[in-house]
């Protein structure tokens, strides 16, 4: 079995992002949530600020002895730019910028255990932002697709049990999309595609002969449904996530007979709107169905201006 010692956090946004793992790089579970699919305010340059707490004291298969616990302070910041013309049938053109900072406090049974504070991985992600469809009374389906790039840019010492960069290129895209049940309830969704290329500084025992690992392949979804309680300032309801690895992991280039990553995490949140250009994001996830990952609690607020 190859050990599983390196936990890297980071995030996503409209994007990645941030979560602890143990193969896995960090990817978007919960950054994103209401009204996925649309830019609240239509094209122009955005500036988003993510903040998450991530606190779990479940971490099976982790190597460390005891009882590890895990906290973690995660912040995304991101600028989005959206063409205003449209091209291909109707789609704007976009590019998407986010970079992650982490700090983290691991320790088991009380004694603090190896870990890096600092700047995560860049992410890159050029997209197609296609106009509502629109009904009888507004909008009735919207939906964008971004070929989401993580680039090796943060840091990463294979001495830490963890990184806030992962030290691998990952390619993330997703399909994100809104449907308005009625001009009041929408339901939301995000599909992403995660692949990882290798890790030739990877972190695990001097001894052990592996000189390089690859995480395998998963596939990893947010999805949320809301209701507007006051019009044009209030929506509340439910947002979720879930993360399954569908490849195996490598090491040396061998295949590693373990078990896959998995976690799910469901929780309520709401949005509050200050006007048409300022949006406030708040949602919480509790975690269930862990394998091969940490299991706990993730609070997470994102604030977006639009200029």
């Amino acid at each position: 079995m190859m050990p599983r010692l390196r936990l890297a956090i980071l995030a996503a946004l409209f994007a990645v992002s941030a979560a602890s793992a143990y193969d896995q790089p960090a990817v978007n579970l919960g950054f994103t949530s209401f009204l996925d699919g649309i830019p609240p305010a239509g094209p122009g340059w955005y500036f988003a600020q993510y903040v998450q707490s991530y606190s779990a004291d479940k971490l099976p298969d982790l190597p460390f002895p005891g009882d590890p616990e895990l906290e973690a302070w995660i912040s995304l910041t991101q600028v989005i730019y959206q063409h205003p013309q449209a091209i291909l049938g109707g789609a704007n053109v976009g590019l998407d910028l986010i970079l992650p900072a982490a700090a983290f406090d691991l320790e088991a049974d009380g004694t603090p255990l190896t870990a890096q504070d600092g700047l995560g991985d860049l992410l890159v992600g050029p997209y197609l932002q296609w106009a509502p469809v629109m009904g009888a009374n507004g909008p009735v389906f919207v939906h964008r697709l971004e070929l989401q790039t993580i680039l090796p840019t943060g840091d990463y010492d294979e001495r830490y049990s963890i990184n806030p960069g992962g030290n691998v290129v990952s390619f993330n895209p997703y399909w994100a999309a809104t449907w308005f049940v009625t001009p009041k309830w929408t339901i939301s969704g995000r599909l992403h595609y995660l692949w990882n290329a290798e890790n030739d500084e990877p972190n695990v025992p001097p001894d052990s002969g592996i000189a390089d690992t690859q995480a395998g392949q998963a596939v990893h979804a947010n999805f949320a449904t809301e209701y507007e309680v006051i019009a044009k300032q209030l929506r509340v309801g439910l947002n979720g996530y879930a993360f399954r690895q569908i490849s195996d992991s490598q090491a040396n280039g061998e295949c590693v007979d373990d078990q896959k990553e998995q976690v799910v995490g469901i929780g309520p949140g709401a949005l509050w709107s200050f006007g048409p250009d300022n949006h406030l994001f708040a949602n919480v996830y509790f975690e269930t169905e862990a394998q091969s990952r940490p299991e706990g609690t993730r609070v997470n607020l994102r604030y977006v201006h639009h200029f």
